[in-house]
């Protein structure tokens, strides 16, 4: 009897080992609170001074990501280097106070920040025009997709280019018509003026709108006289329009009807595909004088090589960088901590890689990315985009973090950009699984797809993710969940309020949505499937190319 109950016990044993070795990896890591609560403590402090590229707060942040990634036991991402340097030149444009327009019969003055704002991409001491024919391009847009060319039939070297903000389908309701009311990037205002550089011209100036631009003049007017940072292309050169800008709406009728052109009767032409540029016959003259200086900020970036197909890899990412110390509030406080934009997604890249680190090793790579210089102008990613430290042909998929949900536990989480791609498919199924679901974007035509680090992923061909937190709470309901956003929007963002304070904070919800998205990069990361841009998409063709080279 013992001979059999020890044979029992033995076999019991084994069973138990052989099971357990069979479900190793299986398992999931599961996330807490405290995975992501310190970090966002530490970046947030004040003793980071709000993690402005180029400052000691620069080091401080990028020396703690890297003693994080080297504490968790993660590879270097770039060969033996967690850093990646990021060249870059600040140039202050200082805007002559007047820009003159003058047609035949009469000329006009107008002025700096109230009718117009502008600045310049050019490092050359002054940037001047004088007399420079206007053209008005429409949307300025050439989308072959939509078979759409706002230039065609037209030659604007040396001319400036007047066009309208956001896309021909905004407000139309037709999302089959540049997707309706949901931005394409082709009325992202930042596409406007790298069509106009396509197209060779010499300046572009976008009418302010405020309902399809998503935001008052005043917004604007903010980059008056400001110092901006761009990539430092020394060496590799390339051409810039000599200014870019904005002039209010009541200054376009102005134009217009200078020109001997009604504004209504345009918009309406805008609209049409067979729209063709018109010559307004006015002149434009200003000057900008410009002081640049140069400096190298840094992308940190670790990895975790996968098992049988390290060549492929997954990004996830987060920008490091805010704002730094500024202008002070009505307390006095001048710090901008940035907690939420975007320590809670530097926080969560963390927690990501300890997760990766803490499961079975993934057959392809997995790599975890955090950017500089996102609230200067995405700049981080797009120079990785440009030097892409693995390949974009074998690189599966982006997934990036930009703010994580402090409010609770919510039933959905905003899908930004929804239509894009098949990445989308796999979130709505890993929702579906905790019995939650995916909402669209609340404010489609903002365009908030193009307006975070995965875009520049996106602008490449790869397929990239991002989600916003959503306002169904679980227990409050879906005005309370928008309630909490909108106040957020009013009271913390890009302010110095915008800190960790645990009476206010509540991220139960923010674990269930980094769960989500470790869930969807683990999927990735074990698959041997591409996801794919959907139809319809503006980045589907870049893809394609490549891949079908």
């Amino acid at each position: 009897m013992k001979i059999q109950i020890h044979y029992l016990l033995t076999l019991s044993i084994a069973t138990v080992l052989f099971n357990a070795c069979q479900n190793q990896g299986t398992e999931t890591y599961q996330f807490q609170v405290n995975d992501i609560e310190d970090h966002i403590i530490t970046l947030s402090s004040d003793d980071f001074l709000g993690r402005m590229p180029f400052t000691e707060g620069e080091e401080l942040t990028t020396s703690y990501l890297v003693n994080e990634f080297k504490n968790l036991g993660l590879e270097p991402g770039n060969g033996d280097s967690f850093f990646q340097e990021v060249p870059m030149v600040s140039i202050l444009a200082t805007p002559a106070a007047q820009m003159t327009i003058s047609s035949e019969k009469e000329k006009i003055r107008l002025d700096g920040l109230k009718d117009y704002v502008i600045w310049t991409q050019r490092t050359d001491p002054s940037v001047g025009f004088e007399d420079v024919e206007l053209v008005f391009a429409g949307f300025g847009i050439v989308a072959p997709e939509y078979d759409w060319d706002d230039y065609k039939g037209l030659n604007v070297k040396d001319k400036i280019v007047v066009v309208l903000v956001n896309d021909p389908g905004f407000g139309t309701d037709d999302e089959a018509f540049f997707k309706g009311n949901t931005m394409t990037y082709y009325g992202r205002w930042t596409y406007k003026y790298e069509e106009a550089i396509r197209q060779g011209a010499l300046g572009c100036l976008i009418v302010h709108n405020t309902i399809p631009a998503g935001y008052g003049f005043n917004v604007v007017q903010n980059s008056w006289n400001t110092s901006k940072l761009y990539l430092d292309d020394r060496g590799k050169e390339s051409y810039k329009l000599a200014f870019e800008g904005w002039i209010t709406l009541p200054v376009a009728n102005r134009l217009f009807e200078m020109a001997g052109l009604n504004e209504r009767e345009m918009l309406a032409k805008a609209r049409k595909v067979d729209f063709e540029p018109i010559a307004m016959n006015l002149k434009a003259t200003s000057l900008i004088e410009v002081s640049a200086s140069y400096n190298t900020s840094k992308n940190v970036m670790a990895k975790i090589t996968g098992k049988t197909a390290p060549d492929e890899v997954i990004i996830y990412t987060a920008h490091w960088d805010h704002l730094g110390i500024g202008k002070p509030d009505e307390f006095g406080d001048s710090l901008y901590n940035g907690a939420l934009d975007n320590a809670s997604g530097t926080a969560a890249l963390l927690a990501m890689a300890k997760a990766f680190k803490n499961d079975a090793q993934t057959d392809r790579t997995v790599a975890f990315l955090a950017v500089t210089a996102e609230e200067q102008g995405l700049w981080g990613s797009a120079y990785y985009a440009q030097n892409p430290i693995f390949p974009k042909e074998k690189t599966v998929a982006n997934i990036n973090m930009d703010g994580i949900n402090p409010y609770g536990k919510m039933k959905d989480v905003s899908l930004i950009g929804m239509g894009q791609s098949t990445l989308e498919d796999i979130l709505i199924e890993e929702l579906e699984k905790v019995e939650r679901y995916a909402s669209p974007d609340p404010t489609p035509s903002a365009g908030f797809y193009f307006r975070s680090d995965h875009f520049n992923f996106a602008k490449i061909g790869i397929p990239a993710l991002y989600i916003g937190t959503g306002i169904d709470h679980f227990e409050k309901g879906k005005e309370y969940g928008k309630q909490l956003q909108e106040e957020y929007t009013a009271k913390y963002y890009h302010k110095p309020s915008d800190e960790y304070d645990p009476s206010r904070w509540n991220l139960d919800g923010a674990v269930d949505d980094v769960q989500l998205l470790y869930q969807v990069g683990r999927r990735l990361a074990n698959d041997s499937n591409w996801p794919q841009w959907k139809p319809g998409s503006e980045f589907k063709a870049v893809r394609e190319a490549y891949l079908n080279k």
